[in-house]
Formats: structure tokens, sequence, C-alpha cells
């Protein structure tokens, strides 16, 4: 979702999404609206995943403080950054996230402390493995403690391979197919973007769990021609 547009969100649980991912790498919206966001999601009883900006721990401190169910972390390149991203989304002792039980994501104090920061481990933590540095160091980035899913991005993986915007090409697809193989090894979900139906039924067939699916304005953009062109032919 890279609108900032609450219906956007509870429109997409309506259909029947598995989660919407909130997008403030690329999107234009605030932390302001994001609890916003976030409301919507959890009105149509569709996971809400927040994708933080890249670089400073407070963006996953906020993002879970309004109450984001997972977190996910772009530009991932080596083990060291991997267990700092984890640690920004956990409390003590697995992490160093700040505590205060009086946030949306805790009732505003409704949720006892106890409960609270104990329920708030279980949080997912996505980490974004996105160019061929990532993929040189996947064995040990795979090997941090705490990552529930490598989220591998086609886009920034063509880029990093020299064939950028090819994501169909078979050296993106066989890297991808590589990054999946290693990861089952070491029991880590892989999640991966799909821009057409297509081509996230041939990631899931590859072994891919966790699939990111297109973005709110494509999918209006697209649904909208198929309809425009219909209307002129007829």
């Amino acid at each position: 979702m890279i609108t900032a547009d609450p219906a956007f969100v509870e429109a997409a649980g309506y259909a029947g999404y598995d989660f919407v991912l909130l997008d403030m790498e690329h999107g234009p919206g605030t932390f302001e609206n994001l609890q916003n966001l976030i409301r919507a999601a959890n009105v149509a009883d569709v996971m809400p995943v927040v994708r933080v900006p890249r670089g400073t721990d407070i963006w996953i401190d906020q993002a879970l403080d309004v109450g984001a169910g997972g977190i996910m972390i772009p530009q991932i390149d080596n083990a060291e950054q991997a267990r700092v991203a984890v640690a920004a989304a956990k409390f003590s002792p697995k992490g160093n996230r700040g505590t205060c039980r009086f946030v949306r994501s805790a009732g505003y104090g409704a949720v006892l402390g106890a409960r609270y920061f104990s329920e708030a481990q279980d949080t997912v933590v996505i980490l974004q493995a996105e160019g061929k540095k990532a993929v040189e160091n996947l064995d040990e980035i795979l090997d941090v403690e705490g990552i529930d899913i490598i989220f591998v991005g086609p886009y920034d993986l063509s880029s990093s391979l020299g064939i950028i915007g090819q994501i169909d090409h078979p050296m993106v697809m066989d890297a991808i197919q590589d990054i999946v193989n290693r990861a089952a090894k070491k029991n880590v979900k892989i999640g991966c973007f799909a821009d057409t139906a297509e081509s996230a039924v041939r990631l899931r067939k590859m072994g891919v769990k966790f699939l990111g699916y297109s973005c709110d304005t494509a999918i209006f953009l697209n649904a909208a021609m198929k309809d425009v062109e219909m209307y002129r032919e007829g």
C-alpha cells in the first residue's frame, strides 16, 4: 500500500488478502497517519505489516508502538545489520526496543505491562535481502536469531546483477531459487514481491511462502484500464 488512504487498506482486507504492506519507504505516508492505516487493517481483519524507511531504529520503534503486526526492514546486506534490525524490534533481553506500555499497541495502557512486553516479543521480523551483497552473505544472515522471513526484492536484485528491471530474467529466477533452497536448510521462510498474479503463482511453486503482490495504485490502475478498454471496444 503506497497511498496513505485507509479506505484502500480496509478494502484490501475485505477482498481477502492475508496482509497489507504499509510502505513507509516508498509511499508518502507519515507516522501520524500510519496509525489510521493500521486501524483500517484492524477493522477489516487483515495483518498490518509496516515497511520502515532504511536507517534508524526509531522508525521500527514507532511503527511497532502504533500497532504494526509485523515489521519489514529494507537493505540488509550482512549479518551485523541483521542483528541490529532484530534487536530494534525486540524488548530486552532479546533486543533494545524502547519500553512504554502507554502506546497504541498496548491499548494505551489497557494491556498489563508484563503481558504486553511478553507478547510483543513475537512480532514478525522481515528483513529485505535485496542485492548481490546480501546473497553473498546470506548464510551468515540466516544464522541471526530472531529472523522470521527473508524478503527478496526482485527489482533491487536485478539491478545488482546488472539487468535492472528484468525481474523474470533467468539470472534473477535462479538467484531467488538458490535463496529459497539455502533458507530452507536453516528453517527460515522466504518472501518475495510479485507484480502479477502469474509471477506470484510461479514464486509460490518455487517455495516462496510470503508473497507481496503489486500495490494499491497499480491494482486500481490496471482494473480501471481494463474497464476503459472494454467500454471503448463495446
